[in-house]
């Protein structure tokens, strides 16, 4: 997930690079000058060297083979992957082209991609030279290696590593960073801490201002935490970080906005791997940067869920509906819908206490290969009593050509053939009366 994402990204990471010119001529139109810029804001930080672009956009030579098929996907828009409408809301992290800037990448696929002055080139993005968007980490974490096999269904994994650490930590920034990319579905990793009586029962006082109605959760029919018998009974803890197909993994907090990571905590990993045909070796990470600076808010996760759903067979348009309310003074994030194959479309609504209702975000094509998080320009601000109202659609029908069978019913689910209705969330407490240490558990 941008999540925290599940992705928890609340800030993008400055990027100082040319802005694209206006709509380039034929003929005129170069790679230094005039398409670099483009790829450095929208492409770069999935096409180059160690991340999930299947090849590197970061200089000349890396894209001129590739000229033509990045015309034709740019004309198409289906890259940069973005499934917003965008007539409603703006994003931090809108990674869509305009107009103008397909037009100067077609225009330069038509003029034989050339590459231009050298000295207009605009320099590279500061993660150029790093696996990690975020910097390079205080921290990294890894999963001991496990070998995903080349067929069938692996069982989510779970691992319990140690952070050893000796003391308390204001964590600023998140990255999940998948090894064996191909296979791995997604991750989420939690961080659990040892609490001792009295902790456990501070917790238990601490309102997170957040109501889900209980009654359309998973019920004990079904594996919502299935975690538990892999870890002996111990709980996850608190989502820290995630990624999942097509999410970077990447979380960074506002300024003034942080993670508390308390002195020995375990970092549970949650793995869902797909075999690919062939067995391979895993060994993803998790890397953290820290800062000493105490927040003036604590970021808080939260989720919109509804488990009680059954697809009919062969239904085309199948409507889920959860509600999430917020019982104190909220500032929302952001938010990251997950369905799985038969998913096909996501709304969201604010609704205020006075009635009013607003959408705040639409996702008409809802692609599960491509699970953004949408992380709002500025954080929403919602009064004591609104709800964010959301609704899934689901097509089981033999004309969704992804659809693994048409012919069942379809519940709540883990596995890829079966469905979730499931957004991850964060926001701040505009007026937060707990203190960091008393978090939600």
């Amino acid at each position: 997930m941008r999540m925290i994402g599940l992705r928890s990204v609340w800030a993008l990471v400055g990027l100082v690079v040319a802005a694209a010119p206006a709509r380039a001529q034929v003929g005129s139109v170069t790679y230094t000058e005039h398409v670099a810029p483009i790829f450095y804001e929208s492409c770069t930080t999935c096409h180059r060297p160690g991340q999930v672009g299947p090849m590197s956009l970061l200089t000349y030579e890396d894209a001129r083979p590739w000229a033509r098929a990045i015309k034709q996907k740019v004309a198409d828009r289906d890259m940069p992957p973005w499934d917003a409408d965008p007539q409603v809301g703006t994003w931090a992290n809108d990674r869509s082209l305009t107009d103008d800037e397909i037009a100067t990448i077609v225009a330069w696929a038509d003029a034989g991609a050339p590459r231009g002055d050298m000295a207009a080139m605009p320099p590279k993005p500061a993660y150029a030279d790093s696996q990690w968007t975020i910097g390079e980490p205080d921290a990294v974490f890894s999963i001991p290696a496990f070998e995903v096999p080349a067929d069938g269904m692996v069982e989510y994994t779970y691992f319990e590593v140690p952070t050893n650490l000796t003391e308390d930590k204001w964590v600023q920034a998140v990255q999940v960073m998948p090894d064996a990319m191909a296979a791995v579905h997604h991750i989420i990793v939690s961080a659990r801490t040892e609490l001792t009586p009295e902790e456990v029962e501070a917790r238990r006082r601490v309102d997170p201002g957040i109501r889900l109605d209980r009654e359309i959760l998973p019920g004990d029919e079904i594996e919502w935490n299935p975690g538990v018998a892999q870890l002996e009974g111990r709980p996850k803890g608190d989502s820290l970080g995630g990624t999942t197909v097509g999410n970077d993994g990447v979380s960074i907090f506002q300024p003034g906005t942080a993670r508390l990571l308390k002195a020995g905590t375990t970092l549970v990993f949650e793995m869902h791997y797909t075999p690919t045909g062939e067995p391979v070796v895993d060994e993803s990470r998790i890397g953290l940067v820290f800062t000493d600076e105490p927040p003036d808010q604590v970021v808080w996760p939260g989720a919109i869920v509804h488990g009680q759903f059954v697809i009919p067979p062969g239904e085309s348009n199948y409507k889920v509906e959860a509600d999430l309310t917020f019982v104190k003074d909220v500032k929302l994030l952001n938010l990251l819908p997950h369905s799985h194959l038969r998913g096909v479309r996501w709304d969201y609504e604010a609704v205020y206490p006075d009635g009013r209702r607003e959408t705040i975000l639409s996702v008409p094509e809802y692609d599960f290969n491509w699970q953004i998080d949408y992380i709002f320009d500025e954080p929403l601000s919602l009064p004591k009593g609104s709800k964010i109202h959301a609704v899934s659609y689901y097509d089981n029908s033999a004309a969704n050509r992804y659809n693994p069978d048409p012919t069942v019913e379809v519940r709540w689910g883990e596995q890829t053939d079966e469905e979730m209705m499931f957004t991850a969330l964060s926001y701040l407490i505009d007026e937060e009366a707990e203190k960091p240490s008393t978090q939600q558990q």
